[in-house]
């Protein structure tokens, strides 16, 4: 089995059925034995930051469904540590979290663009030992973190170039069906 550390990327296997993770591709912020947690990487959310947070009602920048935890609670990824204090390394200059009045400046200014923050609304969420067992069974396949899948261009595209970077074998699995009964 895979190491699962902070900074892993978990691609769900292409017949994992359970909606909230269908093809999707999660960075996993923290992973300890109580517990883990990370945020989907490719699920655009129907809102953008100025409709969660009216001090910035001029930010169009999308709010990411970061999972079905906590909903109601906003999150952030950022590639910023010198203008944004407080954030925790998850990899190689990933950062999640910080001073959000800072940000809040910066996004006033227009200091930071949208392809260096990430915004999410809620989490994902595994109990003690529950990742560790579904890895086991296969619903994930395992990569490293990095700025290129976490602050990735296109959603869209998140699953398929996570499965590229494994490569080898995997590759084919870009191509299968959701549903392979539909063949």
């Amino acid at each position: 089995m895979p190491d699962l550390i902070n900074g892993t990327i978990l691609i769900a296997d292409p017949f994992l059925k359970d909606p909230n993770f269908m093809r999707t591709v999660i960075f996993l912020c923290d992973h300890e034995a109580a517990g883990s947690f990370g945020f989907v990487l490719n699920r655009k959310w129907k809102r953008v930051v100025s409709e969660l947070v009216p001090d910035l009602a001029d930010c169009n920048f999308p709010v990411h469904y970061g999972g079905p935890v906590q909903m109601e609670t906003l999150h952030f990824l950022h590639r910023c540590p010198d203008v944004i204090s407080g954030g925790v390394e998850i990899t190689d200059g990933i950062f999640w979290g910080g001073n959000f009045e800072e940000v809040s400046v910066l996004i006033q200014s227009n200091w930071i663009k949208e392809n260096q923050i990430r915004f999410f609304a809620g989490y994902s969420g595994w109990s003690e030992g529950q990742l560790e067992e579904e890895v086991k069974e296969k619903s994930w396949l395992t990569t490293k973190g990095n700025k290129k899948l976490v602050f990735h261009h296109d959603e869209n595209l998140v699953w398929q170039d996570a499965i590229k970077q494994i490569g080898g074998e995997y590759e084919q699995i870009i191509h299968y069906p959701i549903d392979p009964t539909l063949n």
